[in-house]
């Protein structure tokens, strides 16, 4: 089995609704994204490629023009924009374009990463 990932990067704000008043992400604040896609293939293509890299474009500029320095409560329409629901949204995107998706990782600190894969 072969494994390939990408990586993006964007910047936003969110807020947490639900967490108590004391909890830091219960104000409005930023991170600076990291969302990386998995992709697996048992073969390779004429070419050596699970898939080529390029052909994720499309990823890019929905980020690029849909979340990066964007609210994310607004741009996913609801009050949990945790990187567990980015995750989830952006698996669910790209595994619709590329069936070869397995999961999609979303970091909000060099620390932490949240992951959704089926």
């Amino acid at each position: 089995m072969f494994t390939i990932t990408k990586q993006f990067a964007f910047s936003a704000s969110h807020q947490l609704a639900g967490l108590d008043a004391d909890h830091p992400c219960s104000r409005l604040h930023g991170h600076n994204y990291i969302v990386e896609v998995e992709l697996k293939g048992a073969t390779l293509d004429a070419r050596g490629f699970v898939r080529d890299y390029r052909e994720l474009g499309p990823l890019k500029r929905l980020i690029d023009d849909e979340f990066d320095h964007r609210h994310l409560n607004e741009v996913l329409a609801h009050d949990h924009p945790t990187a567990e629901n980015l995750a989830l949204y952006f698996y669910e995107w790209a595994h619709d374009r590329w069936p070869e998706v397995t999961a999609v990782r979303v970091s909000e600190t060099p620390k932490t990463w949240a992951e959704y894969r089926p």
